[in-house]
């Protein structure tokens, strides 16, 4: 069971939570409306897959990619041999509650 370090905030200091617990405190985090827009991209393709380019064909940020990886939001799910440095992102079931929507069937659990 993988586990998190997050804000208690019941306490003082951080208090470590399993990754159920973290994925609902990731999925009650308000995202940007960068993030959103990023995340809402896999709502549209199969198995939550998010796209590397905007609607206006220019690659999505690094950094809203990997802000959106370090809350639980999305996960990798593939590597180009060509571009590396790309970083291919799918939903996860935190990314599909934060948008509010559900998670459709037969998708990879993630």
């Amino acid at each position: 069971m993988r586990s998190a370090t997050v804000d208690n905030p019941g306490g003082h200091g951080r208090a470590r939570a399993t990754s159920d617990h973290a994925s609902h405190i990731a999925a009650a985090m308000r995202p940007t409306v960068g993030q959103r827009r990023y995340l809402a991209g896999g709502l549209r393709e199969p198995g939550g897959k998010l796209p590397l380019f905007d609607h206006e064909g220019c690659e999505v940020p690094r950094r809203i990619i990997e802000s959106c990886m370090a809350r639980g939001w999305t996960e990798p799910w593939a590597h180009n041999p060509i571009k590396p440095d790309w970083l291919g992102c799918r939903l996860t079931a935190a990314g599909y509650r934060v948008l509010g929507a559900k998670r459709p069937s037969g998708t990879p659990q993630g």
